[in-house]
């Protein structure tokens, strides 16, 4: 049962950049989960929980919105359960992902934006829209769907808890649809309240504007286009509660992060894994981590999903790629 190979991904402490930064940095390596990506645990509780609930009959389709991994994560689920798939994917979505959503025999939609169930030309509305009118079809909806936080305060945060040995300080998640550092959160800070929990985001996205109480605009927002994370508007599964802090990133600051990351360890960040590592980079002063803390990095998702967005010299990568 694939689920059985869902979580329990390695907690690396990485010695370059634990130097760098002078504290104890440690990598919450996602891309060990089945499908890739830290998105393989929340679809299998939304996909688990609509079945148990019989939402959904043998054989139907798991509808989502996406961004390309947490389709991926529901087609390569569905298939293996023996049910179909279809994708509301949008412009912004990378080639990598489209592929992969293809060989796990999904049916693919291209809309214009992912902006929210109120924008009719995004993949939340068209999501929705077909599911309402199509039947034997069930909308994952993982903007709205609790089985997202819960995915990870049953698992991601305890697995932190117990690889750090109660001994995280500080945990940086990005945040896109809110239920990774939502669920992290959640668990964690009900092990000790004093875990920093501190989300990403890029440039011009709302969720920071919406800690700090601030009205988030009636004209749609355009921030920068960082595959995964930011939003135009604030979903269903963040958990303001949680979250003590989110920074701002930009896409170049992430592009450069990713690019440089390659050049010194001779790995490939994943885009808003490139963020996270940026946004350290970029606050750091803010930050004021003492020597002895212990800060998680949480890398969703691996760099060969974004070659040709972040890394020009594919030729020299190709070792990298393949494994």
């Amino acid at each position: 049962m694939i689920r059985d190979f869902i979580g329990k991904t390695p907690l690396r402490r990485d010695e370059y950049l634990s130097g760098k930064y002078k504290t104890n940095i440690f990598i919450k390596e996602e891309f060990y989960n089945p499908g890739k990506s830290s998105k393989d645990r929340a679809a299998w509780f939304m996909v688990e929980d609509a079945i148990k609930q019989n939402k959904i009959a043998e054989g139907g389709t798991f509808v989502e919105a996406s961004s390309g991994n947490t389709g991926i994560s529901i087609a390569l689920i569905a298939k293996e359960l023996g049910y179909k798939a279809k994708i509301f994917v949008s412009a912004s979505c990378s080639e990598e992902k489209i592929k992969l959503l293809k060989a796990y025999e999904a049916e693919i939609v291209h809309c214009d934006n992912s902006n929210g169930l109120h924008v009719f030309n995004s993949t939340q509305y068209q999501a929705q829209a077909y599911s309402s009118n199509n039947p034997n079809t069930y909308f994952t909806n993982q903007y709205y769907n609790s089985n997202n936080i819960r995915a990870h305060y049953k698992t991601t945060g305890p697995e932190l808890w117990e690889q750090s040995q109660g001994g995280i300080t500080h945990v940086l998640v990005g945040v896109g649809t809110g239920g990774s550092i939502s669920g992290i959160g959640r668990f964690l800070k009900e092990q000790n309240s004093e875990i920093q929990v501190w989300g990403v985001e890029p440039l011009n996205s709302v969720y920071d504007l919406f800690m700090n109480g601030i009205e988030i605009p009636d004209e749609e927002v355009q921030f920068d286009g960082i595959e995964g994370i930011g939003r135009t508007f604030i979903p269903g599964t963040f958990d303001k509660q949680v979250v003590d802090r989110i920074f701002q990133i930009s896409k170049e600051k992430s592009i450069e992060i990713a690019q440089q990351y390659q050049r010194e360890c001779n790995d490939l960040l994943g885009f808003s894994s490139a963020a996270v590592l940026a946004a350290l980079d970029t606050h750091l002063a803010d930050m004021q981590l003492q020597e002895t803390d212990q800060v998680v990095l949480f890398f969703p998702d691996h760099g060969n999903r974004y070659i040709n967005k972040l890394y020009t010299d594919v030729k020299s990568l190709e070792k990298i790629n393949e494994d």
